[in-house]
């Protein structure tokens, strides 16, 4: 197992940068999970008899990297829960893309509609039967040559929304095969980074704010270092 990139530790949470290889949770590829991973390093580092408690309190998809928050107490973890509900937890990713936006910041308001067997979800100017309306906010951070880096602050939380709202208008993620960008990045991720999440902690009630490093073993990311 490789070292675990640990971002925040205390006794009621646990936030972990994670890298596009890792499942969150269990699937049916039958991969470790990085929760099984962090119980593991938990129980070592502690020397924690029997089983260790961990909550998921959020999830990425497979191929985004970034920062993951884990529930350390069933306390922690209803709060957590709570907050995200509540839509108490502030979002930040960043995306990059090839394709440069009609407009430099926006707000985008779509109803998806998700396709289970498929796994992928669709977006739409309108409401449909089973749709769920998605608003994300993104801005221009940076600009190059042939890619540009997007900042996104989600304002509800949808299966594949960023990655399926952006496709949406024309401007489909760096990798991302599923949602229409030409051709997959090597290592199988997309250029989505969970790049920060800031809330206030759910036993100590101060305000948090974890940032995670971009993936170093894709150049693509060096290139936008003026912004990092």
């Amino acid at each position: 197992m490789k070292d675990l990139d640990i971002l925040y530790e205390d006794n009621h949470i646990i936030a972990v940068n994670k890298s596009c290889s890792d499942i969150v949770q269990g699937d049916q590829t039958g991969d470790e999970p990085l929760s099984e991973k962090v119980k593991a390093y938990i129980k070592k580092k502690y020397d924690k008899p029997g089983d260790v408690f961990l909550g998921v309190v959020h999830r990425l998809d497979r191929p985004v990297s970034g920062v993951v928050i884990f529930a350390r107490t069933s306390k922690a973890l209803a709060r957590m829960n709570k907050m995200f509900q509540d839509k108490e937890v502030k979002k930040t990713y960043w995306a990059i893309v090839t394709e440069l936006p009609e407009d430099e910041e926006a707000e985008l308001r779509h109803y998806i509609l998700k396709n289970s067997e498929k796994n992928k979800s669709y977006a739409s100017p309108k409401e449909r039967s089973g749709s769920k309306l998605a608003i994300l906010n993104y801005r221009l951070a940076s600009g190059l040559k042939n890619s540009y880096l997007l900042e996104v602050n989600l304002q509800t939380g949808r299966h594949h929304q960023i990655r399926c709202q952006l496709a949406k208008i024309g401007c489909p993620i760096r990798g991302d095969l599923k949602y229409g960008f030409p051709r997959s990045n090597k290592g199988g991720g997309i250029s989505l980074h969970a790049r920060r999440i800031e809330f206030v902690h759910p036993v100590k009630k101060e305000r948090i704010v974890i940032v995670a490093p971009t993936p170093e073993h894709e150049n693509i990311w060096k290139e936008f270092s003026n912004v990092m």
